[in-house]
């Protein structure tokens, strides 16, 4: 058949052989494909793979039973989503550069992406999600000559840093993870196919892609062609026909790892890399490609031109882009100081708490991060969780088959508003902060029935309780937002606060003794500022019959700051 590719499984199975990779004067082993395996431009059949189901979680009847609007880079404009194969989808986006910590910048990228990837599989879709690793790149090499370490042992070890944050952050895995060490095989037939297509040029063993050679290069990022520059990554070379020729294929310097290749020893381009193992595990034509805003150009531009050089029915049907990130509203960058790591920020706040900043804005608008953003989400979520561990606990006491099947109205009707707002706002190209607002009412109702005298008294109160606490759970978990225990995340927020506090419990509790003693013996003034000097601090202080508790709060001094800009 000559239809275009609508295939989402590899062309070919993935079984490890051993080839060899020089450095300088070393050898060492790992795994590849097998090199006799190679990227066709057919079609094939369709995947047979499937992915697990989220616990807690209720699927449409089928995926096509609710539309999904997203935000397409390529034609600028919100378009309803239909996958090539009914009930499939493939979807790749671009990983990281593994030679440092992650960022939160990339933090953004991957959890938007997890989140479209829950949003796919919540609809009933069967997805496949491919996230590669880029362990072949200039930056890579310059660290572990810097570091004096192997660059492949390097990546490696920057790639399990990066799946650790990943976990952290509640990203599921992909469906498969390729990197570029193992698809050398890929990537050079790819190019072959380039310069058999006469789209690409050898010099002095490197290669090169004429975008002359491409009308339509440009149409992603809608530059002109004379407006644009080599790109980054991209060093200016007086042998290219057109300055933004880009390299596919960069011949071997003294102490870099190298391959070898028709063209000599050497190494790929990073446009390349992902053109090729998209291929490999999609085919040329799937459906979503994504990726920060910052690859737009001259990344994705150049995976368009090269892949469509390769194969004229390459195809994808929507690129995708998130925002950026900011610090106190500049950019962020290592050169200003204001470089964060994930690692940096969950250090003093909450995995969960990141999580959920991110997705308090819509992914395609710019995001500032700053401690005050920080502080007020971990109140937020501290609040989210305590609500849902009270409702828990509060059922936990009554026999769940002794519970009647009705609910009163009124909680019928705020649980479908809710409902209908997460899967209005999600289909809406993923308006996750809308939802998160709309989270306050459910909560409500639920700290209402809880805590408040009338609530208490409410009929088929527990009833009540058990369906609103399904319905949020249900929601957080398709969120990523759904902690293995409401007790021991609580426990997390806390001793993350005393952290920042710079104080241990055993302290928080000598200060509330010494206010008990100071309340008991009159001194008001002492008891106001022990709560005052905690509460500076992020520790609020709770009275209540059975004794004085305490909880993470706002620091004063970023309230006041608050109420100033508000």
């Amino acid at each position: 058949m000559g239809t275009l590719l609508k295939c989402y499984r590899p062309f070919f199975s993935i079984p490890y052989s051993t080839r060899t990779l020089q450095l300088g004067t070393h050898r060492f082993h790992s795994p590849c494909f097998n090199p006799k395996r190679r990227i066709r431009c057919a079609s094939t059949t369709t995947s047979s793979h499937s992915q697990p189901s989220i616990a807690g979680t209720t699927k449409s009847e089928s995926p096509e039973s609710l539309e999904l609007w997203l935000h397409n880079t390529m034609s600028r404009k919100k378009e309803l989503f239909r996958p090539k194969i009914e009930g499939k989808v493939g979807m790749y986006v671009c990983g990281v550069t593994a030679y440092d910590l992650s960022h939160i910048g990339h933090a953004r990228v991957y959890v938007t992406f997890d989140v479209l990837y829950r949003y796919l599989r919540h609809l009933g879709y069967q997805v496949t999600y491919v996230r590669n690793f880029t362990d072949v790149d200039d930056k890579i090499i310059a660290r572990a000559n810097e570091l004096g370490e192997d660059p492949i042992s390097l990546s490696r070890r920057y790639c399990e840093e990066f799946n650790r944050d990943m976990a952290y952050l509640h990203c599921l895995p992909p469906s498969v993870e390729p990197r570029v060490s193992d698809h050398m095989p890929q990537i050079v037939d790819m190019i072959k196919q380039i310069i058999e297509n006469g789209c690409a040029y050898g010099v002095d063993g490197d290669v090169y892609f004429s975008v002359d050679k491409f009308p339509d290069y440009g149409r992603l990022s809608g530059r002109k062609l004379e407006d644009n520059r080599a790109g980054e990554r991209v060093t200016v070379d007086s042998r290219k026909r057109n300055p933004a020729d880009f390299a596919l294929w960069k011949s071997a310097k003294e102490g870099e790892p190298f391959w070898d290749s028709p063209w000599g020893p050497g190494r790929p381009g990073w446009h390349i890399e992902c053109s090729a193992m998209s291929a490999a595990h999609l085919g040329y034509s799937f459906d979503i490609h994504g990726g920060g805003m910052d690859l737009v150009f001259p990344h994705h531009e150049n995976e368009i031109a090269q892949s469509c050089a390769a194969c004229k029915q390459s195809d994808i049907s929507y690129w995708i882009h998130n925002g950026f990130v900011t610090i106190d509203s500049e950019k962020m960058s290592k050169s200003l100081g204001n470089f964060f790591t994930i690692r940096q920020v969950i250090d003093l706040y909450h995995p969960l708490a990141l999580r959920l900043f991110l997705l308090g804005a819509h992914y395609q608008s710019p995001i500032n991060y700053s401690d005050v953003q920080l502080e007020s989400t971990s109140e937020r979520i501290f609040y989210i969780y305590q609500t849902l561990h009270d409702c828990e606990s509060v059922i936990s006491q009554h026999k769940l088959p002794t519970l009647k099947d009705t609910i009163p109205p009124e909680t019928v009707e705020s649980i479908n508003e809710f409902w209908n707002v997460f899967v209005t706002s999600m289909s809406d190209d993923l308006h996750s902060s809308v939802v998160l607002a709309a989270l306050s009412d459910p909560l409500k109702s639920m700290n209402d029935l809880l805590h408040t005298r009338k609530g208490k008294k409410q009929v088929l109160r527990i009833e009540s309780l058990a369906a609103l606490e399904k319905i949020v759970r249900n929601v957080l978990s398709i969120l990523g937002l759904m902690p293995a225990s409401y007790a021991e995340i609580l426990q997390e927020l806390k001793e993350k606060a005393l952290k920042r506090a710079k104080l241990t419990e055993d302290e928080v509790l000598q200060k509330i003794e010494e206010r008990t003693a100071a309340r008991k013996n009159k001194e008001y003034e002492k008891s106001d500022t022990i709560r005052k000097d905690l509460a500076s601090v992020g520790i609020n202080l709770m009275d209540n019959p059975d004794g004085t508790t305490w909880r993470p709060a706002i620091p004063l001094a970023i309230q006041e700051q608050q109420a100033k800009t508000t």
